[in-house]
Formats: structure tokens, sequence, C-alpha cells
């Protein structure tokens, strides 16, 4: 989420970059969903990038952008943490995949009973989506994605569930006084992150080749 139609084709392009190098990168097929993650959030901002040149409204580059952000993202991050992590982390990070489930059932319904509409404030675009108990969903959201990062076990992993963190209070806070929306910046910080981790992994594999050999 940027503040023009421009300013998302462009990070969209830059961070969906990255993420092809992620998965380029990546040795391992329990990386690839990780590794992709940059991929989907590029093709994400681009999608925006038409909801700014559409006005906002109820079409389908909203309906699009709300099933990548919402039940799409809460099911997605916590099964590539699952994936990716160190198998004495796997069992506890079960709690924030169903997290992730349940949130992403509830969010798709609530998606399928009213639709999502999309209101151009200032520069930044705002999403309305009624939802049952919002604070439920939010927290739901919030242990399947951040939260599945934080218990990863494995510390790029864990700096990215730090930064995530910190930056989703940063954007959301500029969000809300319709400043200007930041939330590109923070998929960029994320993605870069990810390269990095995924370089790391890719330096490690040879070695347990090694010893396994």
């Amino acid at each position: 989420m940027c503040w023009s139609a421009t300013a998302d084709l462009a990070a969209g392009a830059g961070v969906a970059a990255v993420g092809a190098v992620c998965v380029l990168r990546a040795r391992r097929r329990t990386d690839l969903p990780l590794a992709a993650l940059p991929l989907l959030l590029g093709a994400h901002q681009i999608v925006e990038a038409r909801v700014w040149d559409t006005g906002g409204g109820t079409g389908p580059a909203t309906v699009a952008w709300a099933v990548i952000a919402l039940p799409l993202l809460a099911v997605w991050v916590p099964a590539g943490v699952l994936c990716a992590a160190p198998s004495h982390a796997r069992r506890r990070l079960l709690l924030p995949l169903a997290a992730g489930v349940a949130t992403a059932a509830a969010l798709a319904q609530a998606m399928t009973v009213r639709p999502v509409r999309a209101e151009i404030r200032g520069h930044t675009m705002g999403y309305v989506i009624d939802l049952p108990q919002p604070e439920l969903v939010i927290a739901g959201y919030l242990l399947a994605t951040v939260g599945a990062l934080l218990i990863s076990g494995d510390r790029g992993l864990v700096l990215l569930g730090f930064l995530t963190g910190a930056g989703a209070v940063i954007c959301w806070s500029l969000w809300e006084l319709e400043f200007v929306s930041t939330w590109c910046a923070c998929a960029a910080v994320v993605s870069v992150t990810l390269l990095g981790w995924v370089n790391s992994r890719e330096a490690v594999a040879p070695q347990e080749r090694v010893r396994q050999a």
C-alpha cells in the first residue's frame, strides 16, 4: 500500500524482483513458501495500483487486494514458517497456523456476506470490511503472522518478526492519520530481510550436506 498508483507500481515491481531473486537462491524446498512471499507482496502492491486507477470502490481489483491481504496471508505466513522452521519448533507453530486458518475462514466469510469497499483518503487508500468481533480477528491475524515468526526458533525469522511488528505499528499509525501510506516501505524491508535470510540458509546448506556425507 503506497500513496499513489505510480508509487504502488514502482514499489510492487521492486519487491517482486527481490522475490524472484529469493526464489532463485532458495536451496531448500521447505524454504520456498517464505522465499516466494515478496513475490506475493509485490503482486499485492501492483493490484492496488489498479485500485487507485479505478478510484476505489468494490470492483475486482479491490476484491483481489482484500483476498491477498486478509485470508491468504493469514495462512501463507504461518504455513511458510512451519515449513522452514527447525524440527524442534514445529509443534508450537501449529498454534499460529490454527489461528491463521480460523482467521482466514472468518475473513473469507465476512467478505462473502458483504463486499469490501476501497476509499481514497488523502494520500492513503482505506479498505472497509464489516467484521464480527474485529478485535478477536485482528488478534488471530497477528498471532498467525507476526507470532509465527517470533516463535519460529530461527534467528533470521525472529528478526523478521520484530521488524514486521514494529513496521506494522508505525505504518498503521501514519495510515490512521491519513498522512501517507508507508506499507510499501514495510513490504520492502520484509523482502530485503527475507533475501538475507535465504542467503544465510544457502550458506548453511552445503555444510549440512558435508556432515551428512
